[in-house]
């Protein structure tokens, strides 16, 4: 598989631009590439597609923020559902459903498939969304769930065709297949836009004898469950895919998607940086001054022994390699971060009090030089970043 190009080189803009930059230059690039343009051109139909998908990552500003981070790794173009994954992989469909607006009407308003090659146009159903909550466990080995919803089926009376009868007649303003055709001039030169054809809506056949239990559209709403695998390493605002788990369109037409937003529950004792884990350890002061070992948790429940030396100071940073989350489509692990919080007691007994007064007087409890050069660099760094 070609590895992909990066987003802005692909439209030609800096890591700077802003969302009209953007815009601008994917409209220049969708006009030079378009199928209309470029009949039978496959080279031409895949920098189209190319500089589609480009402009929705960069257009979506959660999307160009993890894409900034984290490269094509950081999105769903890899993995997910069916080969759907998470955004990747746009038909010509998607390309004209979501960003016909750019085109400003010079290549005509509803697209839905069939380019410049004069087929008939598919339809398709709605997409449905759903919000889905994951835990630390699950991101770390994935998971599998399952939603109920209400979503359009297809009618069983007609099996989908919307006809009591079962037949249909060629639509004979666009000859069945689906769409119209025009020739406009504008600033650009001459062009030829295509919409959905105004009398059989898109669909090519007419029915005349309509169903009575689906009113002729094919399609009666239902209760259905749907069933879909997470992959190890999603992180909390990710949108997958389910390919064919929306709507049905109805006679003849393809189903829509099902968009599962993730929302990541909080663990109550790990905390997430991206791949990383973080524990808070709080220990106690002589461990802090003479070391020892504290059990740390992990996401399969297991208990990791980590080692505190002996002078540890509050605000140290422990790292254990490879106990963190899995990296989304990459290989490894991020790791298990263990900050360090010594426990200042504050309700002490008396004879504690005389035994921390002795210590206090003592060489080994009387901060150096050193020590001072190395608590102004940790202040320093705390305030100045």
């Amino acid at each position: 598989m070609a590895e992909k190009r990066d987003y802005y080189e692909v439209l030609g803009v800096s890591k700077t631009a802003t969302a009209e930059e953007l815009k601008k230059a994917y409209r220049k690039k969708a006009i030079q590439y378009h199928p209309d343009r470029n009949p039978d051109n496959p080279e031409a139909e895949a920098k189209f597609k190319e500089a589609a998908e480009a402009y929705e990552v960069l257009s979506d500003e959660n999307k160009r923020a993890r894409y900034d981070k984290y490269g094509h790794a950081g999105l769903d173009d890899q993995g997910g559902f069916g080969g759907g994954g998470f955004g990747g992989g746009m038909s010509m469909e998607d390309i004209f459903s979501q960003f016909g607006d750019i085109f400003g009407g010079a290549f005509g308003g509803a697209f839905s498939g069939g380019f410049g090659g004069g087929g008939r146009v598919t339809r398709r159903g709605g997409d449905l969304r759903v919000r889905v909550k994951v835990t630390l466990k699950d991101v770390m080995n994935g998971v599998e769930k399952t939603v109920k919803l209400k979503r359009n089926e297809e009618c069983s009376e007609c099996n989908g065709t919307g006809s009591a009868d079962g037949q249909t007649t060629t639509c004979q303003t666009c000859g069945g297949k689906g769409v119209v055709y025009r020739v406009q001039r504008t600033i650009m030169g001459q062009m030829r836009t295509q919409s959905y054809c105004p009398d059989c809506n898109g669909e090519g056949q007419i029915v005349k004898n309509k169903c009575k239990c689906c009113g002729g559209s094919g399609v009666v709403q239902k209760e259905a469950t749907v069933k879909f695998k997470i992959p190890a390493g999603v992180q909390d605002g990710m949108s997958l895919r389910v390919p064919g788990g929306g709507n049905a369109a109805g006679r003849g037409g393809e189903k829509g998607n099902l968009i599962v937003q993730i929302e990541e529950e909080q663990d109550p004792d790990l905390f997430r940086d991206n791949e990383d884990l973080i524990y808070n350890a709080l220990i106690p002061l002589p461990m802090a001054v003479c070391g020892g070992k504290v059990e740390v948790p992990t996401v399969d429940g297991k208990k990791c022994e980590v080692k505190i030396e002996p002078g540890t100071t509050h605000g140290k940073l422990l790292r254990v390699k490879g106990k963190g989350l899995p990296r989304l489509n990459s290989y490894g692990c991020g790791d298990l971060l263990v900050y360090v919080s010594v426990f200042i007691p504050k309700n002490l007994s008396k004879d504690e009090k005389k035994e921390m007064e002795k210590l206090m007087d003592s060489d080994g409890f009387k901060p150096k030089a050193s020590d001072y050069e190395e608590s102004k660099k940790m202040m320093v760094k705390m305030f100045r970043g």
